[in-house]
């Protein structure tokens, strides 16, 4: 298998962003009230249901990115998808780093840039 690297971290990202996006789903209420504690003292204090409802689409959309790129390495050696679900990946860890930036959190700062890591080095395998 020519892309080994590229769908194992797909995997990772899938597993990452459906969990995440499902979690969201399935606990709106408790993710929204925790949310809105954690950005109180912050500008984005006002903005939570917004952003969390921003950040669930993204991440869903990247988690099908995700699937889209595995099926389409494995089918018809094609990286297009893949490409866009490690950007999308990027991006939306990027929203997040900013986000804990903001609140001052900056161990889940430090944590997120560990997936960020990940992200961008299967965006550097899938593009080279």
């Amino acid at each position: 298998m020519s892309h080994i690297v590229s769908i194992t971290i797909l995997l990772f990202l899938l597993i990452t962003f459906l969990q995440s996006g499902i979690d969201k789903i399935t606990d709106w209420k408790g993710n929204l009230s925790w949310l809105t504690g954690h950005f109180s003292a912050t500008f984005l204090g006002k903005m939570v249901p917004l952003l969390l409802g921003t950040i669930l689409i993204i991440e869903i959309i990247t988690a099908i990115f995700c699937v889209m790129g595995i099926y389409h390495l494995i089918a018809d050696n094609h990286t297009g998808f893949a490409v866009g679900a490690m950007f999308s990946a990027c991006i939306t860890l990027l929203m997040l780093l900013f986000g804990q930036r903001v609140a001052k959190d900056y161990q889940g700062a430090l944590t997120i840039t560990c997936y960020f890591i990940v992200a961008v080095f299967g965006l550097y395998v899938i593009s080279s």
